[in-house]
């Protein structure tokens, strides 16, 4: 048995060989399995607790057909958190009953399944799995079947006072128990676009301001005013492709750092393909393939009543009013699964408040989260009987 982290498997993170921990950690091989649905700080507690005892730990995401969140991500985000540990996925949608010995033994199939993958080439870890570490009590039996030993891990969530169905319901209440990337997937992504000197720089920064959000500032415009040759200099489709690619990156940090779930950004990916349209003459495809993988929940378009004001960068006001309307057609044009928009006009105030309400309700609601498989029975912190053992003399099981 095994898995598939790489070559190096058969060494810890710390540098220490395979020899050396055997000094002074308690088992070979330990296994968590779980939904991690999302991953969140209990999970972190429970695997590095697990790494801590053993040599080499499996860590198996079992995912439902039911289920939103991609396994492969949440198998990525605990890599990112947990890089000496060996994760894996596997589908499972028997039915989950813990009193029931056919579910539990279609379970553990699967569990036994991807152990008997193995690792990839180069690793050395062939080693039984001899620990079983679980927080519920379900971990007795599931330790039984592995003829392992049973390692729980703060009963009752005691210390780590997180929940995967905790974290669904209400993913800000427990914004502290959620790492960077959990973080950046869950955050609601507001962005704020409009042509030249419509108060789009204005708006964001007030909305970052108004709820303590970091600051995604318009890359384009600081790319402007350092370019080779100035803004008098063609413009080339590559420094379109490195400002939504960059603008991108300081959006997906920002969501991955932000104290609630939300952030505001000053422009995105979906912005620039307009502005290479509007230099190149055509779009782009690979601005426009970034783009529409990153669809945020809400585009707020700033009006163009304003007055035009010219700060020595913009192109001018007799584009303005072309380059709104562009914005208006390409947002109305978007297909099913598009972000909703809104144009907001009026005074500073005016748009912040009305901007403001539709922030709060949006945020109002977290993102959505399919339910997981229903769960039947009553967990308890002892093995099952084995079904299979002789019936006790003078009882009467199986009449």
């Amino acid at each position: 048995m095994g898995g598939t982290r790489g070559a190096d498997c058969a060494d810890r993170a710390d540098g220490a060989s395979v020899e050396e921990q055997g000094l002074r950690q308690r088992f070979r091989h330990g296994l968590v399995i779980g939904k991690f649905y999302p991953v969140h700080a209990g999970h972190l507690n429970l695997v590095r607790t697990a790494l801590a005892q053993c040599e080499h730990v499996t860590v198996q995401v079992l995912w439902s057909s039911q289920e939103s969140i991609p396994a492969d991500l949440r198998a990525q985000w605990l890599r990112d958190e947990l890089p000496g540990a060996h994760v894996v996925t596997g589908l499972d949608d028997a039915p989950v009953d813990y009193e029931s010995h056919d579910a539990w033994q279609a379970h553990v199939q699967v569990m036994k399944d991807l152990l008997d993958a193995g690792c990839v080439p180069g690793c050395s870890v062939s080693a039984p799995v001899d620990a079983v570490f679980t927080s519920d009590v379900y971990g007795a039996e599931m330790a039984r079947r592995f003829d392992a030993e049973w390692v729980q891990v703060d009963p009752g969530r005691a210390a780590v006072t997180v929940s995967g169905s905790a974290v669904r319901a209400d993913p800000g209440a427990h914004w502290w128990a959620l790492p960077p990337a959990v973080r950046a997937w869950f955050a609601r992504r507001v962005v704020v676009v409009g042509a030249e000197s419509t108060g789009t720089t204005t708006l964001a920064e007030a909305l970052q301001a108004h709820y303590g959000l970091p600051a995604v500032p318009e890359f384009g415009r600081e790319w402007s005013e350092v370019r080779p040759g100035g803004l008098e200099t063609p413009w080339h489709t590559a420094e379109f492709d490195l400002i939504a690619r960059e603008q991108s990156r300081m959006e997906d940090h920002a969501a991955a750092t932000t104290p609630l779930p939300l952030v505001v950004c000053d422009t995105d990916a979906f912005a620039t393909t307009l502005w290479h349209e509007r230099y190149m003459g055509t779009p782009s495809p690979s601005v426009q393939e970034l783009a529409a993988s990153r669809v945020p929940d809400l585009y707020l378009l700033t009006g163009d009543e304003i007055p035009f004001v010219q700060d020595g960068l913009r192109d001018g006001e007799h584009i303005r009013h072309g380059m709104q309307q562009r914005f208006r057609e390409e947002l109305a044009a978007q297909e099913d699964g598009g972000a909703p928009w809104v144009e907001l006009r009026g005074t500073r105030a005016e748009r912040l408040a009305e901007a403001v309400r539709l922030v709060d309700a949006l945020v109002a609601v977290p993102r959505w989260v399919a339910p997981p498989m229903d769960q039947q029975g009553q967990e308890v912190g002892a093995p099952l009987p084995d079904p299979t053992a002789p019936a006790p003399a003078g009882s009467d099981r199986g009449v």
